[in-house]
Parts: structure tokens; sequence; C-alpha cells
């Protein structure tokens, strides 16, 4: 069967690899980039942390599996019809069954100034700019921004708010900057961190920010961005360092083809039991409307359910229907420190660390052999100075 998947992150990726060892299915895997992200060690990477931890080459991952052909391109057009997308780059590509797992993208909400004054972390290119900018200011200038603002207190921003202000300290003890008294401010538009966790697990987050040093400014909403300052609910905060880690929407590929989907009222993509958007196209990951969508774990386990009723019904049988399961959700915030909540369990400190050490190398056991998965785990050199590394 000639399979082709779209898109390099855990869905398209484990979908690739359950398929790929049956050797009637000829996979074609179109991303547009060479590597496969692991989205949980971003901010790790943002703040001097090594960067093996966070991409993991496509050729490394697929390299004993020659069913599977990696092609960068970006499609732009699927024709439902002809079973065929097209690309950017003007190829064809041909299937009997696509699955689409493109991820989200970052959104502004149209904010006056964010999306060309503040950084981000959610790419290589984004970290890279942030490292780079930090490094300009306190190693060549010797000038320390008083003030680092992030924006979006979900995971995310919880984890780089936390690990900040160690990073920061570092870089002025390694480039002997003097007086690194700094402010870290972390914005939230809701009423509490870590809105999608219990409220307990958002009361415990707080306070292990304040004690960290972190300001929380919660019930705020950002207005605008300059290059020097951010105004947030009509209070001025002098910065140039703002870090946006708030806002995702649904690739806007689906929108460009909207003929062929039916969207929900949060902008993703009606399934049908089964993840079916439309005849022999599934819709997984961050792009499917399912119940806990938007989550590693979710993708991960959409790809394999997928794979496996592609096969089930390559040999005849009947399609197991989808159930949402709540994945677990571990959150660090700080050096051995972290959150955890699965259902009614709600654990802190460091035995929690413990567990998010462990369902970091579970993570990427998902995606490389053990030997391999296990190298890049302890990838945890510290690269403060190698802010001029090709990633």
């Amino acid at each position: 069967m000639k399979i082709l998947i779209v898109g390099g992150g855990f869905g398209g990726v484990k979908a690739a690899l359950e398929l790929a060892g049956d050797t009637r299915n000829q996979i074609t895997l179109i991303t547009d980039k060479p590597v496969f992200q692991y989205y949980p060690a971003l901010f790790s990477a943002a703040t001097g942390h090594s960067h093996l931890q966070s991409w993991v080459p496509l050729e490394t991952i697929f390299a004993d599996y020659p069913q599977i052909d990696v092609v960068i391109d970006t499609i732009e057009t699927i024709d439902s019809k002809a079973k065929s997308v097209t690309s950017v780059s003007g190829m064809h590509y041909h299937y009997e069954t696509c699955i689409l797992a493109l991820g989200s993208v970052t959104t502004y909400f149209g904010i006056d100034g964010i999306e060309t004054y503040a950084y981000g972390i959610k790419s290589a290119a984004e970290i890279y700019r942030l490292k780079q900018h930090m490094y300009d200011d306190i190693a060549e200038n010797k000038i320390l921004d008083k003030r680092y603002v992030i924006i979006g207190a979900g995971p995310t921003g919880v984890e780089l708010a936390a690990a900040m202000g160690s990073y920061v300290e570092r870089l002025c003890q390694r480039y002997k900057v003097k007086d690194p008294q700094i402010t870290i401010d972390l914005i939230e538009a809701a009423p509490r961190v870590l809105p999608r966790m219990s409220k307990k697990a958002s009361r415990k987050v707080h306070a292990r920010l304040e004690s960290l040093g972190v300001t929380v400014h919660l019930g705020k909403m950002v207005e605008s961005a300059t290059a020097t300052s951010l105004t947030v609910s009509g209070e001025t905060l002098e910065s140039q360092t703002v870090i946006w880690t708030s806002g995702v929407a649904n690739n806007p590929f689906y929108k460009a083809n909207e003929a062929t989907f039916t969207f929900a009222k949060n902008g993703r993509i009606e399934v049908d039991e089964h993840l079916l958007a439309a005849p022999n196209i599934y819709v997984i990951g961050d792009n499917a409307c399912t119940k806990f969508g938007g989550l590693a774990q979710t993708a991960l386990r959409d790809g394999i359910f997928v794979a496996d009723n592609i096969k089930r019904q390559q040999d005849g049988k009947s399609p197991r229907s989808y159930k949402a399961v709540m994945p677990p959700v571990v959150v660090p915030v700080g050096k051995n420190w972290a959150i955890f909540e699965y259902k009614f369990i709600t654990m802190s400190g460091w035995p929690a660390a413990v567990i998010r050490r462990v369902a970091d190398f579970v993570g990427y056991s998902d995606i490389l052999p053990f030997g391999q998965a296990l190298g890049v785990w302890r990838a945890d050199k510290s690269e403060e100075n190698a802010v001029s590394e090709s990633y």
C-alpha cells in the first residue's frame, strides 16, 4: 500500500515506524524540516543545555527502515478525489492512504508588535535568535537586561520561567558581568498558572515559581510590544527580552483546503471514530478535534492507533474505534522539582522530577532504538557558550 504521511512530529513519525514493520507498505513522509523536534525539551535547549535533547535527525530515526522515504517539502493542497497532494515546490504526491499530522502553529492573536519584537522557543531558529540576543548583551556588550518577561503560563512558559534565572546567572558568571540582579515576570491571561491542570497543581506550581524569584501576573492581557517594552493591562514593563510561549492555532493548510474538511469550533478538524476526516484521509495529533489533543502522548497514541487500523484493514479485519485516554502530565519547575498529575493523583518535588526524567526516556525510546534513546536522554552537557552552533 502506498501510504503518505505529512508531518515529522510525534504522530507522523510514530505512525511511519509502526507501518514500516509491514513489507506491504511503501511510506513517504513529507516534512518541512530534516529533524524530529522533541518539544518537551525545548525550554532546556533555550536555557543553555544540549540541543541534542531537542532535535534528532530523521535519517537517524529511519536508518533501519528502507521502506520510509523522507521528503523535505511543504504541502499546499490536497485532492481527495485524485488521492494526491501538491507541495509549494510544485511536486505531486499520490497516495492510497494519507495521514495528516502537521502539528499546530504559533498565533499572536493580532497583538501589536509581538510577532516583531518578542522571542520564541518553538523552533531551532527561534531558540538560536533568543540565545544570540542574550549572548550579544551579556558576553559581547556586558549589558544585562534587568527584566525578562515570559508570556503564557502553560507548561512551556512555566518551565522556561523557572529555568531562566539560573541560566542568566550562569551567563553572567561566565562572562564576568557584575550585579546579575534581574526580574523574571510570567504573564498569564487565565486566573491561574497551568490552567489545564487542577487547581491544586496550579497552587503548588505558583508557590514554587515565587520561591524561585519569578513574579507571576495572573488575569493580565498583553496589549502591545515595542523593542524595549511590553504593555500589559495598561501597565508598561520595560524589557528588551520578551518571550512568547502562548497561543497555538491549527495548521493553516486545513483552512486553505476547507472544502475537504469539517472544522470544530476550536479550529481543529472533525474526525470519525477511526480518526478519518475524509475517505482515506486520517487526521491525528494536534490537528484532530479529540479530547486530549495538543499533547505529545496523544499524538503518539494516535499514530499507533491509525497504523494498527490500517494494518487491520489490510488483513481484512474490522477497524477498532478510537477512545480518548487521559495521559499523565509532568512539568519540571526548576532543578530537581516537578509537578506530576494523573487523574486524581498529584505529586510534586523531587519524586515528580524523577518521573519526568523517566518520562523523557520513554518519549525518546518511543521514537529511537534503546541505545540511541539512552544517548539522547543523557545529552545534558551545558551549552550556554555555544550560541553560534548550527542547529
